[in-house]
């Protein structure tokens, strides 16, 4: 960073609540426009009065400090989220005033899409001294984004357990338990006492967070048990570990999928769990902090994916965000002009009879909305895997049961609406027909795009919603005007 370390004032920082942490950007943004006004001021009196300069110049100062301050008592938690909330010129302006003493924690918290220009504004001695630090899990993850010298340098001042550690982590897959995994933990041998153990624990400077167990390997550090800490602490301690270990406890693969894991871990309430190579060696172990991120990171991808999007920053260059979100849109807009097109061939149809170029809009809105129920269940279902080869057919069934019911019973109120404002039976008993065959061709595509994709390792997500969206809005006026073409005519 530009500004150095004895500029910066170290802060102990305290913890907000989300309420309080919105209540904080709202003051920086409100330190941020004064600021700026001073500055414009400042600008406008160098040719003019050098004295009144120089008191706004240094009113100019006071904000600053204030600011400092302002956001060095926030957690790095909060800081990171109120540097994503800000345009990138105001950004640089914060980070510049953020505590040395914080840059690694916020590293770590804040979205990849705003890492990457933080560390751009980091020079190489600032870079150094935040990441000097680290764990090597930690560094993992920050290493694609630092520049190679930097993680080469690093490299220097760790230990070869620690070196070796980071090498490993870095080699596993983004979306594996491996990239997830931290290194710190405690082990212990099974022909101890826990009078033996407490004492080690005591001679440690602090449990590793989240440490609701205690691993129990041999020799050869391959995992013969647990001891959770609440056995520890209610047993005699004349009580050999081998006596109390549970040999009964769930453990991860350094490839499994992250997602697998945050479902072990939602499904079996657990705090941590270790990771286990091959020839069931000890290597590493997950928390619950872990899981989080990743559960919060797979809703942000589902959320944007269904929109065809990827994830941005929100103030990020035009440019960026029209080759994010053009392809979908101009995708929308063809299937768009097809259903458009559809509607036209029965242009005939619809100038004898004007109502049904009111009522159509109703049987696709209908079916689009039917069909995203059944495909937000069917990707919910994908993603915590519990749909099997064995039960998909069951699932496919049972959704179109549902669809057809609640067919039947919103076909009832749309066909005596079209018959209120119609006075024809025909029309009101065409739309109910329209309508629950629509319901179903939503069904049906709600069900086939997540599965189909996920059948060939694509996201079910992505593009889903514009995917289904065509397929009603055409389909739907195809069956509402081809219906009402051959029984209204």
């Amino acid at each position: 960073m530009t500004q150095s370390a004895a500029q910066k004032t170290p802060a102990t920082p305290r913890r907000l609540d989300p309420e309080d942490a919105q209540h904080a950007l709202e003051e920086v943004q409100e330190c941020l426009r004064r600021q700026q006004v001073v500055s414009d001021l400042v600008h406008r009196q160098e040719q003019g009065d050098r004295k009144a300069g120089l008191v706004e110049d240094l009113v100019e100062r006071q904000q600053q400090a204030e600011l400092q301050t302002l956001i060095n008592r926030l957690h790095p938690a909060d800081i990171a989220f109120i540097l994503e909330s800000l345009p990138k010129d105001a950004r640089q302006q914060v980070w510049q005033l953020v505590s040395p003493e914080h840059d690694a924690d916020v590293l770590l918290e804040v979205e990849d899409w705003v890492r990457e220009s933080l560390i751009e504004a980091m020079d190489r001695q600032d870079l150094m001294a935040a990441t000097g630090n680290m764990d090597a899990d930690e560094l993992a993850d920050l290493a694609p984004d630092l520049p190679p010298d930097v993680v080469a340098e690093v490299q220097k001042g760790l230990t070869e357990e620690e070196r070796a550690q980071l090498l490993e982590a870095m080699g596993y897959p983004e979306d594996s338990v491996g990239a997830i995994m931290d290194f710190e933990m405690v082990r212990v041998r099974e022909d101890v006492s826990l009078e033996v153990v407490l004492r080690y624990l005591r001679r440690l400077h602090e449990l590793p967070d989240h440490t609701d167990q205690i691993f129990v390997v041999d020799r050869q550090d391959k995992l013969q048990g647990v001891l959770p800490i609440a056995v520890l602490l209610v047993s005699e301690p004349e009580t050999e570990v081998r006596s109390v270990m549970n040999t009964d406890y769930l453990t991860l693969g350094p490839l499994d999928s992250d997602a697998d894991a945050a479902g072990a871990f939602e499904r079996y309430d657990l705090v941590s769990a270790p990771v286990t190579d091959e020839q069931g060696r000890l290597i590493g172990r997950v928390t619950i902090a872990d899981v989080v991120d990743v559960m919060r990171e797979d809703s942000q991808e589902q959320a944007l994916s269904r929109a065809g999007l990827q994830e941005e920053d929100i103030f990020a260059p035009v440019s960026m965000a029209l080759r994010n979100r053009a392809p979908w849109l101009l995708f929308n807009l063809c299937t768009a002009a097809t259903a458009s097109f559809v509607a036209s061939r029965f242009e005939g149809t619809v100038s004898h009879i004007v109502i049904l170029a009111f009522l159509m809009s109703i049987v696709a809105g209908i079916g689009g909305n039917s069909g995203n129920q059944t495909m937000t269940m069917i990707i919910r279902a994908l993603a915590v895997g519990r749909i099997t080869g064995r039960n998909i057919w069951q699932l496919v069934k049972r959704e179109m049961l549902v669809t057809l019911l609640v067919g039947l019973c919103g076909s009832l109120v749309a066909a005596a609406f079209a018959w209120a404002i119609s006075d024809s039976l025909s029309i009101a008993l065409v739309m109910m027909a329209a309508m629950i065959c629509n319901m179903l061709v939503g069904a049906s595509v709600g069900v086939l795009v997540p599965m189909v994709r996920a059948r060939f390792g694509k996201d079910p997500a992505i593009g889903s919603s514009v995917l289904l969206t065509f397929a009603t809005d055409s389909l739907g006026f195809f069956i509402f005007l081809g219906l009402a073409t051959l029984f209204l005519l």
